[in-house]
Parts: structure tokens; C-alpha cells; sequence
């Protein structure tokens, strides 16, 4: 796999040309700037930048502006190869909060091998409905903490759309769902992304994580993707290098909890 090509198309075809969050979401440009702007339960946040040290800090205060009318959380996803290098200091300086750093991997599913099997006992199962999203929420609220609804009502709006966006699975031992994720899928793009994937930990080191991942590579072949990515964190990153994956940069979440502009109420 050509990594530069590869991490070129990336950014052109999901971060700069990305689709609306749902029938009500939109995308605007905004100088040297794409954000999406979704609804209620949906993502906003700065999908791309293309700025220098001259532009930077007013593009800044106009997504943080822009962002205070929609009064939501939101997210400038960083990307390592952005520019000015000293961009992630200027968002904080903005008055945005640096999450954890995570790594960009993709693999081109034809170098993946797709046929992994869960351990003994273990069934990986569809989501299809309504009890499956909540089985996938139950599973993300244990491992990840917090609640994580939103994302249940975001699988089952994208369950429904034609052609549909998204892909999830549960993994279930003895009725109970040890391990859950999803798969985005951006029509109209060569990538599907890949989003969860948390195992409860007594799950941990058994196979679990990977057959779901595994399985959700397949579901991506299925419907004629050819890359599937996934932004990893340092405990999933060993594992998915080890099925084929490659790391082309690092990304990083800067939030800002919405509703007032920057250096107000903070």
C-alpha cells in the first residue's frame, strides 16, 4: 500500500469532501476551513484545515463563533500533518481542550485476512433493531464509561437511510454482550471507517477484539469498499498492525463544550 497516496485520499475524499451528518447536516467551507454542522444528536466539529500562521487564528475564532449559534459540543479533529505546526497550541490558546492523541490506521482489505474467528462460546451477531443498538450502547457505557445513547439513536438513523451508512455488530457469550462496534459507511468514498470495538475486561486477550474487527473488514468488503480505517488508541493500535493495518499520521481531538465563544465561562 502507497501510504502517501493513500493518506492523500483520505483527506480529500473524507476530511475535505465530507458528507452531511445525516438529512439535516451540513457541510460549510469556510476559507481554509470544512466543518460539519448536524443536528441535535449528531457531530459537529472541523473535519479539515488548510491554514498558515497569518490565517490561523482568525479562521479559530470564526468556528468558534460559528459553532456558539449552534450552542452543541464540538470537535476540531487535528491531524499531524496540519499546518501551521504550532496549530494545536493556538486551539488551546482559543480556549479548546486537547483530548488524547490517537493514531490514523488503514489497511486495503485485500491484505486483510477477513476469516477470524470468535473464541469458543462467543457469537458475533448483527444489529438490525432497536434492541441491538442497545445491547452496542450497554456494551460502550461499561468499557468506555458515560452514556452513550447518541450513539445508539446514530446507528439506528443510519440503519434506516437507503442505501444505509452504517454497520454494527455485537459480540455476545452467553447472551451477554462482552464486546460491540460499528462500521461507517462513506458511499461514495474508497474508505469505511471503523468506530468502538470496546471489550469488557475479563473479554480482554482472548480474540474478541479482533474477530470484530475482522468482521466488520468483510462487512466493508462486502459493500465494495477498498480501505478501512480507524482511529486507535494505544491499547487496539498492537493489535490491529498485527491484522495488516498501517499508521499514516496521528489525530487529535480539541473540544470545546459549545454554547459561548472561546475564553468565556472557561
Amino acid at each position: 500500500m502507497d501510504s502517501h497516496a493513500v493518506l492523500a485520499a483520505y483527506d480529500d475524499q473524507i476530511r475535505r469532501n465530507p458528507a452531511p451528518d445525516g438529512p439535516d447536516g451540513l457541510v460549510e467551507r469556510d476559507g481554509g476551513v470544512v466543518r460539519s454542522v448536524a443536528p441535535e444528536h449528531g457531530w459537529n466539529g472541523v473535519t479539515w484545515s488548510d491554514l498558515d500562521e497569518d490565517t490561523a487564528d482568525a479562521a479559530i475564532a470564526a468556528q468558534v463563533a460559528r459553532f456558539a449559534e449552534v450552542s452543541r459540543p464540538w470537535e476540531w479533529k487535528h491531524y499531524s500533518h496540519d499546518r501551521p505546526a504550532d496549530l494545536p497550541e493556538r486551539l488551546v490558546a482559543a480556549g479548546l481542550t486537547r483530548e488524547p492523541e490517537e493514531t490514523l490506521l488503514v489497511a486495503d482489505v485485500a491484505d486483510l485476512a477477513l476469516d477470524v474467528s470468535p473464541p469458543p462460546g462467543v457469537e458475533l451477531v448483527d444489529v438490525v433493531d432497536a434492541a441491538g443498538a442497545e445491547a452496542l450502547v450497554r456494551v460502550h457505557d461499561e468499557v468506555f464509561g458515560g452514556d452513550h445513547s447518541a450513539i445508539g439513536r446514530h446507528v439506528l438513523d443510519g440503519l434506516a437511510r437507503r442505501p444505509r451508512t452504517v454497520a454494527a455488530v455485537v459480540a455476545t457469550a452467553e447472551g451477554r454482550p462482552v464486546c460491540a462496534g460499528r462500521l461507517e459507511l462513506h458511499h461514495g468514498t474508497d474508505f469505511a471507517s471503523i468506530w468502538g470495538g470496546g471489550t469488557l475486561p475479563e473479554w480482554r486477550g482472548r480474540g474478541v477484539f479482533r474477530a470484530v474487527v475482522a468482521y466488520r473488514a468483510a462487512q466493508a468488503a462486502a459493500h465494495g469498499f477498498r480501505y478501512v480505517q480507524v482511529d486507535a488508541s494505544p491499547d487496539s493500535r498492537p493489535i490491529l498492525r498485527r491484522l495488516g493495518f498501517v499508521e499514516l499520521a496521528t489525530t487529535t481531538p480539541f473540544t470545546h463544550p459549545g454554547g459561548v465563544e472561546a475564553g468565556q465561562g472557561r
